[in-house]
């Protein structure tokens, strides 16, 4: 198995990049969040996941061993493919996502292009004790600021503000000042977005 191939990017697309490694080009499929942190580089380390099957080889690429071993965890779930788990890490970061799944929020998994509501349930059921064990880190949020995050979300979502940056704006304002107000925190979040 392939751990990791370093090199030069010769190719990058919002879904794929092209790692030359001595004289060989490495076609990987990678998320946004990867495609975001090889954005302006001329050389990477790419930990790699290998999917063998009768008709493919594939490789999945991530800028991090978390979001490799949030990958692996995700396509063991009944009903979650390769292309639907890198779409999963596209949508939310590690951190996000390991944070969705602790607090049991299927709601937000719901909006992934591709979940429905039984498969948002039966990733957080199978990855809940999973994600504790494996030791991927956590954003630590009390219940009530999770709360007032998730509110404030939800409130910039229905003004027409895109889902994505809703929430990593009231994350920001939430690491800032954690004990803010549903109220506050949609007041800061409008200035910001």
């Amino acid at each position: 198995m392939i751990d990791y191939i370093k090199g030069e990017i010769a190719e990058l697309t919002p879904a794929s990049a092209t790692i030359e490694t001595n004289g060989i080009g490495y076609f990987v499929s990678i998320s946004l969040n990867t495609y975001t942190s090889l954005s302006g580089q001329k050389n990477t380390k790419l930990f790699i996941y290998e999917a063998i099957r009768e008709d493919a080889h594939q490789l999945f690429g991530f800028s991090e061993k978390q979001e490799r071993e949030l990958f692996m965890l995700l396509i063991s779930v009944s009903g979650i493919g390769a292309s639907t788990a890198r779409m999963i890490l596209s949508s939310m970061t590690v951190q996000e996502l390991t944070s969705v799944i602790a607090s049991g929020n299927s709601d937000m998994l719901k909006t992934v292009k591709g979940i429905g509501l039984k498969t948002a349930q039966r990733v957080i059921i199978d990855l809940k004790d999973k994600i504790k064990i494996s030791g991927i880190e956590q954003l630590e949020i009390s219940a009530t600021t999770s709360q007032a995050g998730e509110e404030a979300v939800a409130a910039l979502v229905m003004l027409g503000f895109p889902q994505q940056a809703s929430q990593k704006v009231v994350s920001k304002i939430l690491k800032d000042k954690p004990d803010n107000t549903v109220e506050q925190i949609i007041k800061t979040a409008l200035k910001m977005l």
